[in-house]
């Protein structure tokens, strides 16, 4: 049943095309942009305070990254969230490097109390460090596996009344009642910068084209991109640098027939 879902999600994701409206870093941009577009969706970056809220309300989908912060960036995500909480669509909050300094740790803080979140997606250690745990990463990478974090996300569900999907080389998807686990995924994601921002942005756009099931909608957006980095490293062996290229290629390769078929997704 969880298979189907997958498949009939990215069918959804390809037939609504949701705008999905990313207030992310620098650094990320380009593929988080890319891997939108090659799986169907539609997006847009737009972190000017003046605009977010105006843009997130003409959009299906909301997706907050912290990874390069700035005041004027806070507060646009703020707005944006807001709006796009009047509206009634997802946001998603990606708490890049929370732990690494008490700004990004107060700032994904701040978000999640003054911004309804659906859906947080981090790595264990932003996890962890959002809900008040170990305060330990390197950079923005995890200093941490996710299952260390399986209890932390469940916290952080239950207090504020979201979706938290904890990844690594299992990810774990829970609204503080259903857990499930998704094995979809390859160790060459760690070597290509932006692979988890651009995994939020995706989780933005199939929780837009969902029936309101967020824990199927993250765990399928997950597995989609995990399945299409295991095709992409199998079909570019160089090295990181074209496995990146191949990564898109899959994205829009990948058929809902395949993603049914290929997923890895179980409840615990």
């Amino acid at each position: 049943m969880l298979n189907q879902t997958v498949g009939e999600l990215l069918e959804q994701v390809r037939a609504r095309r949701p705008m999905v409206h990313n207030i992310t870093n620098f650094v990320v941009m380009n593929i988080t942009a890319n891997a939108l577009l090659c799986v169907g969706a539609a997006p847009v970056m737009a972190h000017a305070r003046e605009e977010a809220a105006d843009m997130a309300a003409l959009a299906d989908a909301l997706v907050l990254n912290i990874g390069t912060l700035a005041p004027d960036w806070v507060e646009a995500m703020v707005l944006a969230g807001l709006a796009a909480a009047r509206k009634g669509i997802p946001v998603v909050l990606d708490p890049v490097g929370a732990g690494a300094t008490a700004y990004r740790t107060d700032t994904a803080r701040r978000i999640l109390a003054e911004v309804p979140v659906t859906i947080l997606r981090g790595n264990a250690s932003e996890i962890l460090a959002v809900a008040g745990g170990v305060q330990a990463t390197r950079g923005v990478d995890a200093a941490h596996g996710a299952e260390v974090a399986r209890d932390a996300a469940g916290l952080l569900a239950t207090r504020h009344g979201l979706v938290a999907a904890v990844t690594g080389a299992t990810d774990y998807v829970t609204d503080g009642r259903r857990l499930l686990a998704v094995a979809n995924g390859h160790p060459l994601l760690g070597r290509v910068t932006g692979t988890g921002c651009a995994v939020s942005a995706l989780v933005g756009a199939f929780a837009a084209a969902g029936r309101g099931d967020h824990v199927e909608a993250t765990a399928a957006a997950l597995a989609v991109f995990g399945l299409c980095a295991e095709r992409a490293a199998a079909a570019a062996p160089a090295g990181p640098a074209s496995f990146q290229t191949a990564l898109l290629d899959e994205l829009y390769r990948i058929t809902p027939v395949e993603a049914a078929q290929e997923a890895r997704i179980h409840a615990l």
